[in-house]
């Protein structure tokens, strides 16, 4: 049986960006994330030190948000990093990290990245 956790529209506002004034005023970002852990001892076992525990994965990630970086590929990069490194049940970690209303000279919702690793 193939598990997942998925974290979805997780909020942030962050100073990451290329431009000095991304950085001063900040934005807000929005995560979704997508980890492959093998939940068969968790499911029969109904204990939460069995699986990873996403409001642990939450405070990881707002940790990484939280270090001002100028490109996102960075940021998702070093939250699959981190969370791979202190968790060795993840398999696999898809996330999805985008910025809203981005500075591009034009209307757009959001820019985004998606790493898979």
């Amino acid at each position: 049986m193939k598990s997942y956790i998925l974290l979805e529209n997780i909020t942030f506002f962050a100073n990451h960006g290329v431009f000095p004034q991304e950085k001063k005023v900040g934005n807000v970002f929005v995560v979704s994330l997508k980890i492959k852990v093998d939940f068969s001892k968790s499911c029969l076992s109904d204990n939460l030190e069995d699986t990873v525990s996403y409001a642990s994965v939450y405070e990881d990630v707002k940790k990484e948000m939280d270090i001002p970086s100028k490109l996102l590929e960075h940021v998702a990069y070093r939250i699959i990093y981190s969370l791979k490194e202190k968790y060795s049940e993840i398999e696999e970690v898809e996330i999805k990290l985008s910025k809203r209303n981005p500075p591009v000279g034009g209307q757009i919702d959001y820019a985004s990245v998606v790493l898979i690793d």
